[in-house]
């Protein structure tokens, strides 16, 4: 099934429950009010959900249009938001474009940080900064939301909570990153509020594309109405979601509707660094990886961070080219005052 939460002036939004080809909704919130809600009662309320869908695409429930401009994200607020960087080719590159060694142990133990998850962007919010020296940068990712998940568990354990699966855009400010981890202390300022699709969806709606750890489709990132990049999110991720899961349960339990975002998707070709999309090869979610190439090639960046008025859109579509969370469509906008 396929779950969404709707503007209703609320913080939280109402849920509805969306069709598969993400042209109709029926309102959910008068069973659970929230995807919140529903998560913290997982067992029982979504068999509940999972009917509504079926009579939805029977045509058995009362239904309205379903705009994707109407959307949240999923959970407008999150009790927890953890973004690893399972794309080890993706850490290798941006640390390089710092001038920073990357440790052999990166390759066996996962990187995590813990972002802001009290306000998140709704799919189609800009992407607010002061300074386009800032150097606003989109990060295409896929993200799963979890049940509770006990301290210790087990990947097996973790890939058994994992109820929804949804794209992000990890929104972080270039400029401002170097200085701020040359404190020792982490990410704060140079990772603002990160918005995801319009919709979640449970893993059965990906069929074959779901593995049990991973989604084996291209993810579509597109600036300016250009193909930026098309990197399968099944391909060169050295930890799956249930390794991550894990490694964030280590020494603390997780709570229902935790969100654990899979890092920038990233491909290599043959063994290197990825080529453009114009070139034929699968591109980029993230403008810092093409700039560092560029940098390995010529010697500079030639490509800017995102400017005030540019758009990216992200978007996955399944083999037969049917988008399936709809899209994530922001454009970077002068924050006034």
């Amino acid at each position: 099934m396929k779950l969404a939460t709707l503007k209703n002036g609320t913080r939280d939004g109402k849920l509805v429950v969306v069709s598969r080809d993400l042209t109709r909704f029926t309102d959910a919130s008068f069973l659970v009010s929230t995807l919140q809600a529903a998560l913290d009662d997982w067992k029982r309320i979504s068999p509940h959900l999972a009917a509504m869908a079926e009579s939805l695409e029977a045509g058995a429930v009362p239904a309205s249009r379903f705009h994707e401009h109407d959307a949240h994200s999923p959970l407008p607020r999150a009790y927890q938001w953890a973004d690893g960087s399972a794309y080890v080719n993706h850490v290798e590159l941006v640390r390089k474009a710092r001038g920073a060694d990357m440790p052999e142990s990166f390759w066996t133990d996962p990187l995590i940080y813990q972002g802001g998850s009290d306000a998140f962007l709704a799919p189609r919010d800009p992407v607010v900064a002061a300074d386009e020296a800032w150097g606003v940068d989109m990060e295409g990712e896929v993200a799963v939301i979890v049940d509770d998940v006990a301290i210790g568990a087990s990947v097996d354990e973790a890939r058994d909570a994992i109820r929804l699966v949804m794209l992000v855009n990890d929104v972080s400010l270039r400029g401002l990153i170097p200085a701020e981890l040359a404190k020792g202390f982490g990410f704060y300022q140079s990772k603002p509020a990160s918005a995801f699709s319009p919709v979640a969806v449970t893993p059965d709606e990906l069929g074959d594309a779901w593995d049990g750890g991973k989604v084996s489709l291209p993810l579509c990132v597109d600036l300016n109405g250009k193909p930026f990049g098309r990197a399968n999110a099944g391909v060169d991720m050295t930890f799956d979601f249930p390794q991550l899961i894990a490694h964030a349960a280590k020494t603390r339990a997780l709570g229902a509707g935790t969100i654990i975002g899979s890092g920038t998707v990233s491909n290599k070709l043959g063994g290197g660094p990825g080529k453009p999309v114009s070139e034929g090869g699968a591109g980029y979610s993230c403008i810092a990886e093409l700039r560092m190439l560029e940098t390995i090639a010529g010697g500079t960046a030639t490509t800017p961070f995102m400017r005030f008025g540019d758009t990216v859109r992200i978007e996955m579509k399944d083999k037969a080219g049917h988008s399936i969370f709809g899209a994530i469509e922001q454009t970077v906008q002068r924050r006034e005052g």
